[in-house]
C-alpha cells in the first residue's frame, strides 16, 4: 500500500508516496511522515467537509439557492446513503488514521526510543484521536443522549492498524467506546510531548484543549474545567486583543496569540474557490468566490442585538438596490489571510472556547457566578460593557444561566462549526425560522434532537465493502 504525503514545512521535500516497508525509524525520516500526517486533515475531502457537516447543521447560516453539491443535503437534513461529501469526508478521514497509525507503529516497536521519538509519537496520537473525533460527531449520536443499552449507539470503527486484513473488516465500536479511546490517546499524548511547537503542531496544551471539549460533550463537568483551566493557566495563549478582533483570521495561526491549534494553509497551497471561505464570501464586484450560504436572518438581528458588538465586524453586508429584506450577509472568517481573499487556516481550538467550556460546565454544576463571570470576558473583549453585561440577578430576559452560555457560545463561535453540535447534545431542536432553501416552504424547519436525520448514513461505498459496517437508522426510524 501507498502512503501519500505532503510536509507542512515548506523547508522539508515531501514525496509523493512511498512503499509502506520502505518507511525507516530515524527521527529525521518519521518526522516526514509525521508531516504527512498533519497534511491529511489539511486535505479538501477531510476539512473542508468536516467543518460543513457542522455548521450546515445549525441556524447561524441559510443557503440562498440550490446548488447541486451534496452539502445542500447536509443543510436540509436529507441525508443521502450515496452522498459524496459523507464518503469523501469518511475515506479522508480513515486515510489520516491509516497515516498516524503508519507512524506509532513504527515508533512503538522500537526497542530504545528516543524522547525525540516520543515527542512524534505523541502528534500523531493526537492527530489519531481528532479524527477518530471528528467521525463519531457525525456518523454517532451525541454521547449526552445515550447510554450503554441504547440500540442506536453505534459510532464508527477504533482503527490502530495498518493491516488490511483486520480493517477491512471492522465492525462500529459504540459511541461510548470511541469516546474512551479518544480520552485514553490523549492523556497518554499529553505525556509524552517534550516541545512547545506554534499553533500548527499539536502540543500537551493542544491536547488539553481538545479533552476539555470532548469531556463537556460527555456531561464530566468537573474535567470539562479541569482541562479548561489546564490550557488557560498555560500562559501560552492571550485573548486577540479586543481593537483588531475583526482581523482575527488575516492573520497567520502561528501569529495568533489566541489560536491553540489550527490547520495551517499558506498563499501557496490556497483552495481558492474550493476552500471553505469561497461559500461564505466573494469580494464584491468579483468572481472570487461562490458565497452560497449566508449569515441568516436570524443570527444576524441577534449579534446586532447590540451594533457597538466588535464581533459584527465579521460580516459585510451586502445591500440590495429595492429591498433592505432582500440583503444578504458575508462573512469575513475564513477569508483574506495575509491579504488573500478566501484563504485562511481554519481554527480547530482558541482560548475563547476554553473559557465557554468552562462557563457551560459551571452552569450545569450551579456555579453560576462563574458562568457569568467567563461570559462577560468574552464579551468584554467584543467591546460591551455596563448593561450589556450579565449578573446572576439580570439574565436579561433569559429564564437560565445555561441560556445565557449557549447564546455566547453561539455568538462568539459561529461558523466554527459548534452550534448544531451544542444544541442536540443539550438536547434541544434545531428551529430555523428564517429565509432560506432549508424547508419546502422556505421559511421554517425544526429538527429535534432525537432526530434520526442528526446523524449522516454510513457511506454505501463503503458498506459495500465491508458488511460488518451497520448504517443508521433510516429516518423516522
Amino acid at each position: 500500500m501507498l502512503l501519500s504525503l505532503s510536509a507542512c514545512d515548506l523547508t522539508l521535500k515531501p514525496y509523493e508516496a512511498v512503499l509502506y516497508d520502505e518507511i525507516g525509524s530515524s527521527v529525521e525520516e518519521l518526522t516526514i511522515f509525521t508531516n504527512g500526517s498533519y497534511s491529511c486533515i489539511k486535505h479538501r475531502e477531510y476539512n473542508r467537509h468536516a467543518h460543513f457537516f457542522g455548521e450546515l447543521g445549525g441556524d447561524n447560516v441559510s443557503f440562498n439557492g440550490i446548488t447541486a453539491d451534496h452539502m445542500l443535503q447536509t443543510y436540509r437534513y436529507t441525508h443521502l446513503q450515496q452522498q459524496n461529501d459523507t464518503y469523501e469526508f469518511w475515506s479522508s478521514a480513515y486515510r489520516a488514521i491509516y497515516a498516524t497509525n503508519t507512524v506509532i507503529e513504527r515508533i512503538e516497536r522500537l526497542p530504545n526510543r528516543t524522547s525525540a521519538h516520543n515527542q512524534l509519537l505523541a502528534e500523531n496520537k493526537f492527530l489519531r484521536a481528532m479524527a477518530h473525533f471528528d467521525l463519531v460527531k457525525y456518523f454517532g449520536r451525541p454521547y449526552a443522549q445515550i447510554t450503554a443499552g441504547d440500540h442506536r449507539n453505534l459510532g464508527v470503527p477504533i482503527v490502530t492498524t495498518t493491516d488490511f486484513n483486520i480493517t477491512s473488516s471492522l465492525s462500529r465500536n459504540t459511541v461510548l467506546e470511541v469516546h474512551d479511546f479518544i480520552v485514553k490517546e490523549l492523556l497518554e499524548a499529553a505525556e509524552l510531548f517534550i516541545q512547545e511547537k506554534n499553533s500548527c503542531f499539536a502540543s500537551k496544551e493542544v491536547c488539553y484543549a481538545l479533552l476539555s471539549r470532548i469531556y463537556l460533550y460527555m456531561e464530566d463537568n468537573e474535567r470539562a474545567i479541569e482541562y479548561a483551566d489546564k490550557v488557560i493557566n498555560s500562559g501560552r495563549y492571550t485573548m486577540f486583543p479586543s481593537a483588531q478582533l475583526p482581523d482575527y483570521y488575516t492573520l497567520v495561526p502561528e501569529n495568533n496569540p489566541e489560536t491553540i491549534f489550527a490547520v495551517r494553509f499558506t498563499v501557496a497551497d490556497n483552495l481558492d474557490r474550493s476552500s471553505i471561505g469561497s461559500m461564505y464570501y466573494t469580494a464584491q464586484g468579483t468572481n472570487t468566490g461562490w458565497a452560497e450560504i449566508n449569515i441568516s436572518f436570524d443570527f444576524f438581528d441577534l449579534i446586532y442585538t447590540y451594533p457597538e458588538d466588535i464581533r459584527n465586524g465579521f460580516i459585510e453586508i451586502v445591500y440590495r438596490p429595492y429591498s433592505s429584506s432582500l440583503n444578504r450577509y458575508y462573512s469575513k472568517k475564513y477569508n483574506w489571510q495575509e491579504g488573500v481573499v478566501n484563504l485562511s487556516s481554519p481554527v480547530v481550538l482558541r482560548l475563547a472556547e476554553m473559557y465557554l467550556n468552562r462557563a457551560e460546565a459551571n452552569a450545569k454544576l450551579e456555579n453560576y457566578e462563574y458562568a457569568i463571570e467567563d461570559v462577560n470576558l468574552i464579551r468584554t473583549r467584543a467591546g460591551l460593557s455596563g448593561s450589556a453585561l450579565y449578573s446572576v440577578d439580570d439574565l436579561k430576559e433569559h429564564s437560565t444561566v445555561l441560556e445565557v452560555v449557549l447564546e455566547e457560545r453561539r455568538l462568539e463561535l459561529f461558523l466554527e462549526s459548534h452550534r448544531k453540535l451544542d444544541l442536540f447534545r443539550n438536547h434541544l431542536p434545531l428551529v430555523r425560522a428564517y429565509p432560506g432553501y432549508h424547508s419546502n416552504d422556505l421559511f421554517h424547519q425544526r429538527v429535534e434532537p432525537t432526530s434520526s436525520s442528526i446523524v449522516h448514513f454510513i457511506p454505501e461505498l463503503e458498506r459495500n465493502i465491508n458488511k460488518n459496517l451497520v448504517n443508521n437508522p433510516h429516518y423516522g426510524m
